[in-house]
């Protein structure tokens, strides 16, 4: 299996597997400017979203850290920002500015859509023309970084396709790629095994006050008298899943048997700490999940899903992994690796997590995903309070 791969070097250094000209609108207001500038300009996409206006402290801080995480990323050759007012673009488009990437910003304000329009549409062309024109150069397998979250588990995916991740990570953590876990609330039942999978008492200590506090906080503070029909989810259920336990155990099964995460990531954070894996605090909602590790930095996202998800996103390409027989049956368009031989026992989890790492490789050398394929492009903001 080669340990080399065909990919674009960014100005900071960072490999990318994709090459998209964004129009990242700050707030929402600015959706429909962005989405014209899209539909004037072909090679570039808009990532229309519903927040970005009245939001105050540590979720504005959230909002600003996924506009420019996303912006920033590697799978993004060149960006044009539109918001409303002056201030908020500037302060996003800087952010993604420091990579070295080409960005361009634009306000509506005192110029109305039309003007921004017309604008935005003439850079986006120019910097369409310029990154068509970048080449794929050959880079190292270990520079990616690759993120995972499951959705829709049932009892294959802990038996099959988490593990199957885990074999992954298992492998390629020690050869030195980046990899991103997470979804809170689905350690529930398993903390305990979680904090012991860190790399010493220290980060252990903090990534359990962090999950405490999102128990405590976010919860147990809404909660009526339990999470039916939210964790375990009815697709859960009817999968077998019948406690948050049993889906934790199975969620875990992602980061392996010898991987232990080196530091924990606020949402949409970037790793600081150097090579390794890390957890990101983040919510257990396919797209969300998704879009936050993707502000975070994660150039691949791999997604273990049992009853099938559909979820893709918008820059980072999303390989689904299932065990599950029926899925392969009745949603095959959406499989890109079927490692239901570990049921029947016809492949072991080291196959399966070797089939992986070659759909990984063929991936980030430009494969498609299914869901890029199908057109999925969720993106969603995580938005922490009511707007002021």
């Amino acid at each position: 299996m080669s340990d080399k791969i065909m990919a674009y070097r960014r100005e900071n250094g960072r490999v990318g597997v994709r090459n998209h000209v964004i129009i990242l609108p700050v707030d929402d207001i600015s959706n429909a400017a962005c989405e014209a500038v899209a539909n004037n300009v072909k090679g570039t996409m808009a990532l229309p979203h519903a927040y970005g206006r009245l939001q105050f402290g540590e979720d504005l801080d959230l909002h600003f850290r996924t506009m420019i995480g996303t912006g920033a990323n590697p799978n993004v050759a060149a960006v044009v920002v539109i918001g409303i007012e002056p201030g908020w673009t500037k302060k996003i488009a800087d952010g993604i500015r420091e990579t070295g990437k080409p960005v361009a910003e634009f306000s509506i304000e005192q110029k109305g859509d039309f003007e921004t329009i017309r604008a935005a549409s003439w850079a986006a062309k120019e910097y369409v023309h310029w990154a068509t024109e970048l080449q794929r150069e050959e880079c190292a397998m270990n520079e990616l970084w690759i993120s995972t979250k499951c959705g829709e588990s049932d009892t294959t995916t802990g038996l099959g396709s988490c593990p199957t991740v885990g074999n992954m990570y298992d492998k390629l953590i020690p050869q030195g790629i980046t990899g991103f876990f997470g979804e809170t609330s689905e350690i529930t039942g398993a903390e305990h095994i979680c904090k012991e999978r860190a790399v010493n008492e220290e980060v252990g200590e903090r990534w359990y006050k962090m999950w405490e506090a999102y128990q405590n906080d976010v919860i147990f503070a809404h909660q009526t008298d339990d999470l039916s029909d939210s964790q375990p989810t009815k697709g859960n259920i009817e999968g077998g899943l019948t406690t948050i336990e049993e889906k934790a155990l199975g969620n875990l099964e992602k980061i392996g048997r010898e991987c232990r995460y080196i530091d924990i990531l606020e949402p949409a954070e970037a790793p600081q700490s150097g090579k390794g894996l890390y957890f990101m605090d983040s919510s257990s909602a396919a797209a969300e999940c998704v879009t936050l590790m993707a502000a975070g930095g994660a150039v691949i996202h791999t997604f273990p899903t049992g009853q099938g998800n559909v979820v893709g996103n918008p820059i980072v390409p999303v390989i689904k992994i299932t065990a599950n027989p029926r899925t392969v049956r009745t949603m095959g368009e959406h499989v890109d690796v079927d490692v239901t031989g570990i049921l029947t026992r016809e492949k072991t989890i080291d196959e399966a997590g070797d089939d992986l790492i070659e759909m990984i490789r063929r991936t980030a050398n430009g494969r498609n995903t299914a869901a890029e394929a199908l057109g999925h492009r969720e993106f969603s903001m995580t938005k922490l309070y009511r707007s002021a």
